[in-house]
């Protein structure tokens, strides 16, 4: 096995390797990240977790928890009520998984379909 010097490589191919593990990348990374969209978004508004919780009809310790990138119990609701109180709208997406966290499935390819004798 070649060595490197690289640790986003090295996990990555670890992570290839283990659906366990990049499972629990994705869902840390997932909480990671609305944590910093929901801090972000309000420090560029001005407002402190109170001032927000506020608008928002809830207590400032419901902001904080939701500033924590440890916390894993986000609600869709109250994260719209975020997103409004701060002028904002809530996009979801849903892509492929990275790293074969597909839950062991294969991907499925997509087969373009032709017809005999037509260029």
């Amino acid at each position: 096995m070649a060595s490197t010097r690289n640790f986003a490589d090295v996990l990555r191919r670890q992570m290839a390797e283990d659906p366990d593990l990049a499972k629990a990348v994705l869902e840390e990374a997932f909480n990671s990240n609305i944590a910093q969209i929901v801090y972000d978004a309000r420090t560029e508004a001005g407002l402190t977790q109170k001032q927000l919780a506020e608008r928002c009809g809830t207590q400032q310790s419901v902001i904080s928890r939701i500033e924590d990138a440890d916390y894993y119990g986000h609600s869709l609701s109250l994260l719209k009520r975020i997103a409004e109180a701060l002028g904002r709208v809530v996009r979801v997406e849903m892509v492929a998984p990275p790293y074969g966290t597909n839950g062991g499935r294969k991907p499925q390819v997509k087969r373009q379909k032709t017809r005999a004798g037509r260029c």
